[in-house]
């Protein structure tokens, strides 16, 4: 996701409404917005081409200036982070571009929530050390996140999915085939420069955590880099901040169907049967939302996996909650995986 440049989208309070339809009409093809600032830079209003067209039928002419004619009662974030109500608000409002103002007024960034989903204070870690195994020979010469699916890469759709989300520091743990991935995250993705972090060797599916630099957000996400998913990042974020979560884990449900009738027994005197009973469970899905207070349990330079974690954390009386992934998600991990995946993506988009 590209940053808005400040300046196309700014003008004087003192300018001309002439001067705006200008700038207005170099807008052409984008969100036809102006915020209008006053000559300390401190923002004082918003001007669109309606209400430009509305001040003209009440009396106002070309040379009148923007402050007369702009819009007084903004919307804007303010603060560290933009508030996740404040976003929800925005989307049912259904307005596009929404100013981050800083203390004094002038404005820190533009976001456009035509591209944005929402804006979340959280650093993610994806982990895309894995050999592939059971996709070979695909994955002999090509790391499995760099596998295409569609028109591009398996891991590209994840960092796509964080960067609509607002997550802008994202780490990528890697080891086997290290270089090909260094080499595709040379260039920034989705506007995103994106960090590769190389395990001296296999760590598991947690244990590289500890080589990753610390980023300014409270909140980890740690995910598999071979997934393919819709989840609601903002939903599961929301979930562990309001459950007090120190680890949020995705899961998805899994049903098992048994064929045969079930035997209830107590030793070898049968009590009773179920027939062709169906039971449902839910299974790890590779997603997880960690309190940055939690990442010193994990040992350094030690093969340690996101299950051994999960299991010290709930040992130390920890909080670990489930949030359930309601849409899609694909492991890709076999070769039948992958081609549905590629079935998928050729009938819809899964982000």
């Amino acid at each position: 996701m590209e940053e808005i440049n400040i300046c196309d989208y700014v003008i004087s309070a003192g300018a001309t409404v002439l001067d705006a339809l200008r700038k207005l009409n170099g807008l052409s093809g984008r969100t036809m917005t102006l915020f209008a600032i006053d000559p300390a830079g401190s923002m004082v209003g918003t001007l669109t081409d309606g209400d430009i067209r509305r001040a003209l039928i009440a009396g106002h002419s070309l040379h009148s200036v923007v402050a007369d004619v702009m819009h007084k009662a903004f919307i804007a974030f303010r603060g560290s982070h933009p508030d996740i109500a404040d976003i929800r608000e925005i989307r049912r409002l259904r307005i596009s571009l929404v100013p981050h103002l800083n203390a004094d007024g002038s404005i820190r960034r533009i976001y456009d929530f035509s591209v944005y989903h929402s804006i979340l204070p959280i650093d993610a870690v994806l982990m895309a050390g894995g050999r592939g195994e059971r996709l070979r020979p695909l994955t002999l010469e090509t790391p499995k996140p760099l596998l295409p699916v569609g028109d591009r890469c398996i891991i590209d759709y994840n960092v796509e999915a964080l960067a609509r989300n607002g997550i802008i520091d994202i780490s990528v743990t890697v080891n086997y085939l290290a270089e090909k991935i260094e080499q595709h995250f040379a260039a920034p993705v989705c506007g995103i420069k994106v960090k590769c972090v190389r395990e001296p060797r296999r760590l598991g599916t947690i244990g590289s955590l500890t080589l990753v630099e610390p980023g300014s957000n409270d909140t980890v996400l740690l995910m598999n880099s071979d997934l393919l998913t819709n989840i609601n990042y903002e939903a599961m974020y929301m979930a562990h901040v309001e459950e007090r979560a120190d680890v949020t884990v995705a899961v998805i449900p899994y049903v098992v169907s048994v064929p045969y009738a079930i035997f209830r027994t107590d030793g070898n005197a049968v009590q009773g049967l179920e027939e062709k009973p169906t039971y449902n469970y839910y299974a790890n899905a590779g997603i997880y939302m960690i309190g940055r207070q939690m990442l010193d349990i994990i040992p350094q330079d030690t093969y340690y996996d996101a299950t051994d974690f999960i299991e010290e954390v709930i040992e130390r009386g920890g909080k670990v909650r489930q949030y359930v992934i309601d849409g899609t998600w694909i492991d890709i991990g076999s070769p039948d995986d992958y081609r549905a995946a590629q079935e998928l993506m050729k009938r819809r988009s899964v982000i």
